[in-house]
Order: C-alpha cells, then sequence, then structure tokens
C-alpha cells in the first residue's frame, strides 16, 4: 500500500494491524478482480474497486475536510491511473484479436468490390454494350429508321489529294477606293457579316470635293435652263447645260458614289455638303474577311482596305499530278475529309498550267459550307472520282458509327425489329457514301437512324446492369 494512504487511514483512527490486514485484503480482492477481468472482460473486478475508493473519499472529506479536497485529488489521480493500467491491460489483450477481424473483413470487403467491379464496372466505366437492340415499329416510325439493303455497286475509283479551303472568288468582292482618299471612320470590323448596301468606310478626298461642287454647279445650270425652257433659252445652251450635269454626275459616281448618294447631294443643292466625304458600301451580303488598314490612312486607287465574301460557298483547292489531273471533268463528284466530318463537293474548276515548282495541277471543287464548318486556310483531305470503275459495297454515310473500340461498324437486322453491330472495315468515303467490307451482299443494315439504334443498345446496356 503506498504511503499516502496509510497516512489517510491513521488520520481516521485505524491501527497498523488493521490497515495492513486491510491491504493484504485490498491485494487478494485485486488478485480475483484481475482474473475476473480476464474471464468476463474486466468491468466488475474494476468497479468494486471504484466503489471502495469512491468510498474512501467521502469519508476523508466528511473527517478533514482541509485536507480532504487535496487527498481526494490525488485519490481521483491515482485512480484514474490505475483504471487507465487496467483498461489497456483489457484492451490490450483484445485489440491483435479484433484488429485481425477488422482486416479480415477489409480484405473481404476489398474482394467483394473488386468482384463487382469486374462484374459491372464493363458496363459503365469500359463500355461494354448490349449484344443487340430490339425495336418497335412505333419507335422505328418515330426516329425514321431507313432499312438498306447491301448490294455490289460499280463505283468510279478515287483520285485523292490534299487540299487547301480558299475563299469562292466568284462569291467574293474587294473593297478599294477609286480616288486618293482618307479613311476617316470605320463602320464594321473583322469577322462582322454584312448585308448588301451596308456602309463600311467613310472616306475624304479632295479630288471628290472637286467633283461634287462641278455637280452642284451643273445642276444649278441645268435647272435655271430647264425653268426657262427651250423658247428662252438657245437650243446650244440647253444642251450644254445637259451635257455638263451628265459628265458631272458621272465624274461623281466613277469616283465612288452611289446614285442614291449623288441624288441625296443634288437635292440639297447644298455648298457645305460638297466636303469630298463620301462612303464605301458592300456590293454583296458576306463575311468582312480581311480590313487591312488604320484610322487616318492615305489610300491610293486600287489599295485593298477590305474583303467580303460569301462563305456558305466555298473552294477547295487541291493540287493533282498532271497525269490524275487529266481525268477529271467540270461537275465530277468529290468529297472533302476534315477530321471525322465529310462534305460532298463538286468539281468547280481545273487549271490548265502547272505550278512552276510543284509541277502539279490545281483543281478547285466547290462546297456547300451551311453551317460554316470550313474556314478559308484550313488543310482537309480531297477525294474525286476518277474515270476507272471497280466493284465494291457503298452504304450511306450515316450507316457506319464508331464503336467504344474506336471500330466502325453497322446494325445488321437479323429478324424483324431486332439490329445486331457488325464490325466493318471503311475503304474510302465518297462524301454521302461510304464504301466498307466485312458485310454481306444482301443483308439488310439500318441507313439512316443508325445513331438511334446505337443510343437503344446502350440504354439497353445500362438498363441491364441497373437491375
Amino acid at each position: 500500500m503506498k504511503p499516502y494512504y496509510i497516512f489517510i487511514l491513521m488520520s481516521l483512527g485505524l491501527s497498523p494491524a488493521a490497515i495492513a490486514q486491510d491491504d493484504d485484503h485490498g491485494h487478494a480482492h485485486d488478485h480475483g478482480a484481475h482474473e475476473s477481468l480476464e474471464d468476463e472482460d474486466g468491468h466488475a473486478g474494476h468497479e468494486s474497486h471504484e466503489d471502495e475508493h469512491n468510498h474512501s473519499s467521502s469519508d476523508s472529506q466528511e473527517e478533514d475536510h482541509d485536507h480532504g479536497s487535496h487527498e481526494s485529488h490525488e485519490d481521483e489521480h491515482d485512480h484514474v491511473e490505475h483504471e487507465s493500467t487496467a483498461d489497456e491491460h483489457d484492451h490490450g489483450s483484445h485489440e491483435p484479436h479484433e484488429d485481425e477481424h477488422n482486416e479480415d473483413e477489409h480484405d473481404h470487403g476489398d474482394n467483394e468490390s473488386h468482384d463487382d467491379h469486374e462484374k459491372h464496372g464493363d458496363h459503365d466505366v469500359h463500355g461494354v454494350e448490349a449484344s443487340h437492340a430490339e425495336l418497335s415499329e412505333q419507335q422505328q416510325a418515330y426516329a425514321d429508321v431507313e432499312i438498306v439493303v447491301v448490294e455490289t455497286q460499280r463505283l468510279p475509283e478515287l483520285i485523292t489529294a490534299p487540299g487547301e479551303v480558299v475563299v469562292n472568288s466568284y462569291r467574293t468582292t474587294a473593297v478599294t477606293p477609286r480616288v486618293t482618299a482618307q479613311v476617316t471612320n470605320r463602320h464594321v470590323r473583322l469577322g462582322d457579316h454584312v448585308k448588301k448596301g451596308q456602309a463600311l468606310l467613310t472616306l475624304s478626298s479632295v479630288e471628290m470635293a472637286e467633283a461634287q461642287g462641278a455637280l452642284l454647279e451643273a445642276e444649278i445650270e441645268r435647272a435655271r435652263v430647264n425653268k426657262l425652257g427651250r423658247k428662252v433659252v438657245s437650243e446650244k445652251r440647253f444642251i450644254a447645260a445637259q451635257i455638263a450635269y451628265q459628265k458631272a454626275y458621272s465624274q461623281v459616281s466613277a469616283y465612288g458614289m452611289t446614285n442614291s448618294q449623288i441624288n441625296k447631294l443634288v437635292r440639297t443643292v447644298d455648298a457645305t455638303k460638297a466636303n469630298g466625304e463620301f462612303q464605301l458600301l458592300s456590293f454583296q451580303g458576306g463575311t468582312v474577311i480581311s480590313d487591312d488598314f488604320v484610322l487616318g490612312q492615305i489610300a491610293e486607287p486600287g489599295d485593298l482596305l477590305m474583303q467580303v465574301t460569301d462563305e456558305s460557298h466555298l473552294w477547295i483547292e487541291a493540287r493533282l499530278p498532271a497525269g490524275n489531273a487529266e481525268s477529271i471533268q467540270i461537275n465530277t463528284n468529290a468529297a472533302v475529309q476534315l477530321g471525322d466530318m465529310h462534305i460532298p463537293a463538286k468539281v468547280a474548276q481545273i487549271h490548265h498550267v502547272l505550278d512552276e515548282v510543284t509541277r502539279t495541277q490545281s483543281v478547285y471543287v466547290e462546297v456547300e459550307n451551311k453551317d460554316h464548318q470550313l474556314h478559308p486556310g484550313q488543310f482537309v483531305s480531297v477525294s474525286i472520282d476518277g474515270q476507272q470503275f471497280n466493284e465494291g459495297i457503298a452504304v450511306p454515310t450515316e450507316a457506319v458509327l464508331r464503336n467504344n473500340k474506336g471500330e466502325w461498324r453497322v446494325f445488321v437486322e437479323t429478324q424483324k425489329g431486332t439490329f445486331e453491330p457488325q464490325v466493318v472495315n471503311m475503304l474510302a468515303n465518297r462524301g454521302d457514301q461510304v464504301v466498307i467490307e466485312g458485310v454481306e451482299e444482301g443483308s439488310r443494315i439500318v441507313g439512316r437512324g443508325a445513331f438511334f439504334v446505337q443510343s437503344e443498345m446502350a440504354k439497353s446496356a445500362f438498363d441491364t446492369h441497373n437491375h
């Protein structure tokens, strides 16, 4: 027994013999409690020990208030140490077993999770799909699904070449001044879409001011002569006034003013309006693709200030060896490829002069660019129908899609309303058709609506995975 316990018990009036006897009893009691702790989880003996200490502390507080508070604190501190020791002993004996059990559960959980991943992960991670898709007649009608029969066809040999997207010169206009003038204002910017007749620039010119003044003088003289009439003025003066007006009018028009601008100036008969300012208007609707100038710049006649083009129709300049170009004719079918995008086209022009550096011959194909997917300066691949023919299987371009592995495939109707994917090889692209192999002649495949069938097959796999 610790010394301060003996001091406390002697202060309560106990004899040393009684204290020694109590100490022996306490050891026996602790030994029994310890055995009970090992056999039955350790809590009963520990609670009994706590009761003895709490009872002793309470008696000490009643007999000696001054010493009881301090000693009770020491007793509680010792009790905490004893309780901690007992708890550590108890948990120490059980924690290894619990840890092993938890590790077994964890390993088992990991194995189950891994098994579940292997069983189900292919659907949502690796993209494994159902083996087929089943569509009712209502679904096929809703998606506008079209079935085509695979047939061997006589197909023209394709001539391929690299190409570059360029503006269609027949749908492009240059904005240039006709006299020396200074740029005083800009009304549109690069990339803007403009309409025919829309103001693009405002210029100021000394030559234009002189022409505008001469026009106003001619208009005043013409109006006076017309008012007097031919009976008053001589025929020579009347004709001379008309000629002077037409000459002044034509000169202003030649310098860049439109008829509506000229007529507006003439109606005002205001000398202050002859200031040399005029606007350059767009000759067509289209997109501003260049504006190589700055405000205040002096532009000479013919200087290109702006360029407007209609990008709804573009040209592709393909450069072919001279021998290949000889077998191509105007209006021959062609196709333009940019990435996975294929656009049908027609041969528009064939140059008859070879490039001095590359010794190639330029062939221009025209492509409709409704969605503005192509832009001048892009590099593409061009395929043009030649004069020789081969046999092959051509199907609609929209019938061939990629699967989750990047392979091309079509959807074969194995029975009414049931469609199975069939991997094929794509041999060539012909714009609205592709040449393939890997599907038997006479097979019924989905032409239009293949994307809907593919979506339904993926949806079926997803539903199966969830159930």
